[in-house]
């Protein structure tokens, strides 16, 4: 499996982008464009309220760490964990972990913070496998499961990370890194999610700057020879 540099990891954070829209995620990630619209504002406020505090908590056999920095060489990505709980457990239970200076051992639980509710696509299920997938190659473990907290819910997904999910952030880790040793941003057929999307207003004209004024006013007006 290739190994990649340091300076060639791209942002965790894109894999929640790319699966919604590769092409949003092209915009983002390669051509550096951004827009805030109310949902991105409200989504940055989810994660500033998520990282106040202490940057390592210790409640009773629990330790909660915020903003942990993580990284995966193999999938050449990197990012931060809003939070990542470390729950003492026995030394001989399977993928427990010792920690530095801290005495015993610890399962590792990872919890990711999201606006709004628990969505019907994989999106958010993927950008914590991908958290899940660095913490093991981080820690030399294996973690069965992670957790999304959803900010209109108040309430924990808990989310099997199965060898599907694992699989598909290989894929679009793999892809990513193409696209931008391309420099390419793909195109895509406009559906009804661009209508919610952050980038619409930078997005949609560039979708259609290759249309000509015949093909604009036919598709507008009527099928009339002009």
């Amino acid at each position: 499996m290739k190994d990649y540099k340091e300076d060639d990891y791209l942002m965790l954070s894109g894999i929640q982008h790319y699966a919604f829209c590769k092409r949003q995620w092209a915009l983002i990630h390669i051509e550096n464009q951004w827009e805030e619209n109310l949902r991105t504002i409200e989504g940055n406020i989810m994660h500033e309220r998520a990282h106040n505090g202490p940057k390592l908590e210790s409640r009773k056999n629990l330790l909660v760490s915020r903003e942990m920095r993580i990284f995966s060489s193999s999938l050449g990505i990197s990012g931060i964990c809003d939070v990542v709980e470390f729950k003492k457990c026995n030394r001989d239970e399977e993928n427990a972990v010792t920690l530095f200076n801290r005495e015993g051992c610890y399962s590792v639980i990872p919890v990711e913070y999201k606006k709004g509710e628990p969505k019907v696509n994989d999106a958010d299920r993927l950008q914590l496998t991908a958290q899940v997938m660095c913490l093991e190659e981080m820690l030399c473990t294996f973690i069965e499961y992670g957790y999304l907290y959803y900010g209109t819910t108040r309430r924990r997904e808990k989310v099997e990370i199965t060898e599907d999910l694992r699989k598909k952030v290989k894929e679009i880790c793999s892809q990513m890194h193409q696209l931008v040793e391309k420099q390419y941003t793909p195109k895509v057929k406009r559906t009804k999610a661009c209508n919610a999307c952050s980038l619409k207003n930078i997005c949609i004209p560039k979708l259609m700057k290759n249309s000509s004024v015949h093909d604009y006013i036919l598709k507008n007006i009527g099928s009339e020879e002009l």
